[in-house]
Formats: C-alpha cells, structure tokens, sequence
C-alpha cells in the first residue's frame, strides 16, 4: 500500500509541474539587472539569488533557464515541502531538505557544499513559515561561509491575486505582465563579529522589505 502512495503522490507532483509550467507561460516576462551577476558568476564568483516567500511563484518558469548549473535550494521537510522540492527538482534545481527549526545545520552545511560546487543557489529569506518580510540569519551564515554574494530579485504583476495566507502569497494573473528585477549584489563576508552579522541581516532586510506586496485589492 505504501508504494502505491508514493506512486500517486508522484504522478500528482508530476501533474502539479506541468500544470504550473503551463500556466506561468502565458505570463509575459520582463527581465531587468540580471547581466551583472551572471557575469560575475562566469567569471568564478560564487551567488545566492534571494526573494521573498510571497513571490517565488513568478520565477518558477524563467529559473529554469538556470539548471544547467544546477543550483541547489533549501526546502523544509514538510508535507508542503516535498510537493516544491519535487518541482524544483523538476525544474532543475537541487533541492536540499531542512529549515531553521529542522535538520538546519546538516542542510547548511549540504547548502555549502552544493554552492560552492556550482556557483548558484537560492534562498527564500522568510520561509517556510514566516514571519513574512523578516531576513532569517540562515542567508549570512551561507553566504560567509561559502564566500558568495547575495543578489535580491523581486517579481511583480500588473495583475494577481493575493492569498490570504502568512505571505500574502501573489498569484499573477493569466496573461499578466510580470516583472523579475534583480538587485544588486551585496557581500557579506564582512559579518565577524556579532554586530556586523545583524548589520548585514538588517540591511538586506531594509533593502528589501519596501518590495514587499500589499495586495489588498485582490485577495483570495
């Protein structure tokens, strides 16, 4: 019986893929600041791509156009983790399973290894469970010690719904104009000592915080 379930649970996932890579094709895509950190990757530098929970849905279709480095992304071992991870994994991305509250130190240090072989990863600064629009410590802690630099992106939608879940989750709309900008890249290996490390924290967070959607007009 067990197999039987993970055999269904499989094909679900697999169906879930297809139905979200279907659907995030009718967005049409505008692509701002991405030139810089691809070239500082190419040229051997090490980068963590960051973004809000809220917004990582946009980015599932381009994102894939980066799997040939195969990056790796730290998803937690939830129930609703495994169902992302298979995505992501589908899409390219190497998911490593953990969280702050569980199995964090093994996934940071497999995080590590992963970024340092490939030269890309990504991180979702206030997953799985919030508190929305809060920088966790997890995101300096990789990228000192990986020696990389982290690059904030940001989507939005001149159309979408928003959840009312934890993040405010944004949905765009079929057919939306959707917008992915990359900021720029920040280093973070100046964090030694304890004040600079919540320097580093907080100043990420304030650069990103002001991006953060509202959505209070279109609410599931």
């Amino acid at each position: 019986m067990k197999k039987y379930r993970y055999l269904l649970a499989g094909k679900v996932q697999g169906s879930f893929y297809h139905l979200i890579r279907a659907y995030s094709w009718t967005f049409r895509l505008q692509i701002e600041n991405e030139k810089p950190w691809l070239e500082y990757m190419h040229n051997g530098g090490r980068v963590i791509l960051c973004c809000w929970h809220q917004q990582f849905f946009s980015a599932i279709r381009y994102f894939k156009n980066f799997a040939v480095y195969r990056p790796a992304l730290m998803i937690s071992q939830s129930k609703d983790g495994d169902i992302i991870a298979a995505i992501a994994e589908k899409t390219g991305w190497h998911a490593v399973r953990g969280s702050s509250s569980r199995d964090g130190n093994r996934a940071l240090k497999e995080m590590i290894g992963c970024l340092k072989q490939s030269g890309l990863a990504g991180h979702i600064l206030d997953g799985p469970r919030g508190p929305a629009g809060v920088v966790k410590a997890g995101i300096v802690r990789l990228a000192r010690a990986a020696g990389a630099v982290v690059v904030p992106f940001y989507t939005s939608a001149d159309r979408a719904w928003y959840f009312n879940s934890w993040d405010r989750f944004m949905l765009p709309k079929p057919f939306a104009r959707v917008k992915l900008h990359f900021g720029k890249m920040m280093e973070m290996d100046s964090a030694e000592s304890d004040d600079d490390f919540e320097l580093c924290r907080s100043k990420l967070q304030e650069i990103m915080q002001p991006r953060l959607l509202s959505g209070d007009k279109n609410r599931c």
